[in-house]
């Protein structure tokens, strides 16, 4: 069992790895079912406000981006407030701040204040959720983090197939303000959710070793509010860079395909209904995924298997521009499902491996700032070539472009920027510590060498990503 600073703060406690865990991921659930599927779910009110506004497609697409790009962007200040006050509190404002934004946004009369209320405050109020709760499933769970991260994902597609068709029966029964109210008043089970996220607390063995901890001189482990020194691995940097380039074109489609299908002259439920059948097959890829994710064989490779699961998301999303009719589409959702849910499972769960248990609440901050600006150009992107277009092929030829990329980016940097810098065996001491490559392990001790950073205190970052644990932090 493997040790984590309680709450990211103080002395050490042991992973759970179980237990209130499950609580913890069953309110990761639910905040990441609101988080992801909301900015999806929301745009079946686009072709509403399209007619009360008279605006066009780019100008609606914006909504989803600011939410997004405030799920992303504000990264590093949800880092700082859980480094200061720890996951629940911040979890607590968050789920206010979500509903209350939704609540807001149903009394505005111009596209701005939409922008304003249901763009940026409820994007604010699901940030200060997730980016914590993706914080609580690491420090919960070690051996079972593959599969609690697919768990969790799958929040995503349960609350997508969920709130989509209930989107639209709102609007048929109290208009697009009467269901931006009833949104409002569900985000408020954000709070509840909060509430489960329970302080890790030192165990007993711990408690006696503490004196002599604080008598040591380690004054290098106090809290950072924001670590920067993270920018030092080489393997988090290309994660980065090839994340980024992903979210451009990763949201575009679920944004657009459901207009794409009133378009073609497909009834709206109909239309609607195609997100519930992209989200139903997202369901069981998730956790599939996961449980796949933490085999022996795989657990290794997951660096690899992400950068497959993005090849395979790229070549779904140029198989969807060929879609013309009902059938296609829905074949199309078929498919993007599976490969979104895939990468919605494996993300997080690599970045976990790569940076480990005490540099990931910094990492994930700094990473969705990376990817704040992406997702905030994307979407409109594509509504700006559809406005001037009116063809939605070459929106899909554009989405399907950037996640290839970014596979090729993942995949190439990783083999030749990190696999190819190892040491020669003769250069090293035959008890040193393997080179540590992103995702990748020891398959003879059948655990992940960069959760084994979580066994660890003190750890050093080398420039070509290499973890080194020094002496007095083993465990």
């Amino acid at each position: 069992m493997g040790v984590v600073v309680a709450d990211g703060k103080g002395p050490r406690a042991e992973i759970p790895d179980g237990g209130w865990g499950w609580a913890v991921l069953i309110g990761c659930f639910v905040i990441t079912g609101f988080s992801y599927a909301f900015p999806k779910a929301v745009s079946v009110y686009f072709k509403e406000l399209i007619k009360e506004f008279h605006i066009g497609y780019s100008d609606t697409a914006w909504i989803s981006s600011i939410v997004l790009a405030m799920l992303y962007g504000t990264g590093p200040i949800s880092s700082v407030l859980v480094n200061r006050f720890g996951c629940r509190p911040v979890m607590m404002v968050g789920g206010l701040f979500a509903s209350a934004g939704m609540i807001l946004g149903s009394l505005c009369t111009s596209i701005i204040q939409i922008y304003l209320t249901v763009g940026v405050m409820t994007g604010l109020g699901l940030a200060l959720n997730f980016q914590p709760s993706l914080i609580m499933i690491n420090r919960y769970f070690d051996k079972r983090r593959p599969l609690a991260n697919g768990l969790t994902a799958a929040g995503s597609p349960v609350f997508l197939c969920t709130l989509s068709p209930l989107g639209q029966v709102l609007i048929k029964t109290y208009g697009w303000r009467g269901g931006f109210l009833i949104f409002g008043g569900l985000l408020l089970n954000c709070c509840a959710c909060a509430a489960l996220m329970r302080p890790l607390r030192p165990s007993g063995k711990e408690k006696p070793q503490l004196k002599e901890e604080k008598e040591t001189p380690v004054k290098k482990h106090k809290m950072q509010l924001l670590d920067c020194s993270v920018f030092k691995n080489r393997g988090f940097l290309i994660y980065t860079i090839a994340a980024s380039v992903m979210v451009f074109g990763l949201f575009v489609p679920p944004v657009f395909v459901v207009n794409y299908a009133k378009d073609l002259g497909i009834p709206d439920t109909d239309a609607a209904f195609l997100l519930s059948i992209l989200g139903f097959v997202d369901i069981f890829a998730r956790p599939l995924c996961g449980i796949l994710a933490g085999t022996k064989f795989m657990r290794p490779r997951c660096v690899y298997f992400f950068g497959f699961a993005m090849l395979f998301n790229g070549i779904t999303d140029l198989g969807g521009s060929f879609a013309h009719d009902y059938v296609g589409l829905t074949v199309f959702c078929i498919f993007f499902g599976m490969s979104y849910g895939m990468v919605g499972a494996l993300q997080f769960e690599v970045l976990m491996a790569i940076v480990g248990t005490q540099q990931f609440p910094s990492a994930i901050g700094l990473v969705l700032l990376m990817e704040a600006m992406a997702v905030l150009v994307g979407p409109p992107g594509a509504g700006k070539l559809l406005d001037y277009t009116k063809v939605y092929r070459y929106v899909f030829y554009l989405a399907g472009t950037e996640v290839l990329l970014s596979a090729l980016i993942l995949t190439i940097g990783n083999f030749f920027c990190i696999s190819g810098k190892a040491k020669p065996p003769d250069t090293e001491p035959k008890d040193a510590v393997q080179e540590a490559r992103p995702g990748e392990l020891d398959q003879e001790q059948g655990t992940v060498e960069s959760v084994e950073v979580d066994q660890f205190l003190k750890s050093d970052t080398e420039d070509n990503g290499e973890i080194v644990p020094t002496p007095e932090t083993s465990v």
